[in-house]
């Protein structure tokens, strides 16, 4: 849709693609403006779009998402207490339109009538735009909450100490508040303290939710508590539509990723190397889903479509999971990316990764 060098249209021939301009696609279609065209309706198991993988462990992967894939993912969150959408809701969009994650908030919209505000484009003026469109429903991802969490300490300790420790025991009051009646408001500390904070994301927002990465479950409450709404934190991948589970709304704990949604199940691989079994007091393994939500392989490439689905439909998901009492998933580790040491040790880098993004001192 850019302008583009030649040379893309001669890479593209080497390859056996035909790149063409989108205004020289209009040009034709005007000499053809008179056909008799066909209308063909799409049927659930017909391809909905190929969903490229970020190719963290190797060269991208386009998985081919159906109609049914995504209408399941995005539909299953209603059977999710405390989600609820309808044609007076906006959300704001900001993350890649091709992301499965702002593609299923994409069909969400579509089949409650939620409004979407499209963002100006700069990631950071997003705060702007927030309070410009004003927004009841806030996705978003953990680096982002991280900022925003950042960004109301720094400003906090600019305060006075008189300032800084009204605001301590305002938020010691209400995570104490959560904790004991999942209540995200609260009638004296929200007009002192944090009615000046829902501001900052647009005043209006009744929900939010994250996904895409793991969130420290101290920046999930304290976001909760401050904004004075529901954080659902998300679970998924791009095989399974994004959405795989969620957290309820009436559950004040962090630190999981809820239960499975209602368009798949969940089971658990034991990894002996790493000591996950399922037959731990509280069973660990590598987590493992089948559903209607699972994509149906990698377009061209049926080697790695066999290394993710087993013949009977489970998609392996690379996370090792821990199952609470109450059903809830915990992630604990990763399968894959994970390398051992001379002596033996197996070393996952996300978590010296999340250790770090918590430093000031770190981009």
């Amino acid at each position: 849709m850019d302008d583009f060098d030649k040379s893309v249209q001669k890479d593209g021939e080497d390859v056996g693609i035909q790149v063409f301009h989108i205004s020289e696609v209009v040009i034709e279609g005007k000499k053809h403006s008179n056909m008799d065209l066909t209308e063909f309706r799409p049927s659930e198991n017909d391809v909905y779009m190929f969903c490229y993988t970020s190719g963290t462990t190797g060269d991208p992967k386009a998985a081919m998402l159906t109609h049914k894939n995504i209408m399941s993912a995005a539909c299953s969150v209603f059977n999710v207490p405390g989600v609820s959408f309808n044609d007076e809701d906006i959300v704001i969009s900001y993350l890649p339109l091709a992301h499965s994650f702002e593609k299923c908030l994409f069909v969400t919209s579509c089949t409650t009538g939620m409004a979407i505000g499209y963002y100006s484009g700069d990631p950071l003026k997003l705060l702007d735009d927030l309070k410009c469109l004003r927004p009841t429903y806030f996705p978003s991802v953990p680096r982002l909450f991280n900022r925003i969490y950042d960004k109301i300490n720094s400003g906090v300790k600019e305060k006075s100490a008189i300032q800084q420790s009204l605001f301590n025991r305002a938020v010691s009051g209400k995570l104490s508040h959560l904790a004991t009646s999942c209540s995200y408001t609260h009638s004296v500390w929200d007009p002192l303290v944090f009615n000046k904070l829902k501001d900052l994301i647009g005043g209006r927002v009744k929900m939010m939710v994250t996904g895409s990465a793991p969130i420290s479950a101290d920046v999930l409450k304290f976001l909760k508590i401050a904004f004075c709404a529901p954080i659902h934190e998300g679970y998924g991948q791009t095989e399974s539509s994004a959405a795989s589970c969620l957290t309820s709304g009436l559950d004040p704990e962090a630190g999981h990723v809820g239960g499975p949604l209602s368009c798949i199940r969940i089971r658990l691989k034991d990894i002996p190397e790493m000591n996950y079994l399922s037959t731990d007091p509280q069973p660990r393994g590598e987590i493992c889903y089948q559903g209607n939500s699972i994509f149906i392989g990698y377009f061209k490439n049926e080697e790695k479509t066999r290394e993710a689905l087993s013949d009977d439909g489970w998609l392996s998901s690379g996370d090792v999971g821990m199952i609470l009492p109450n059903g809830s998933v915990r992630i604990i580790d990763r399968a894959k990316n994970i390398f051992k040491l001379a002596q033996g040790e197996y070393i996952a880098p996300e978590k010296l990764e999340n250790v770090y993004i918590q430093s000031p001192y770190i981009a």
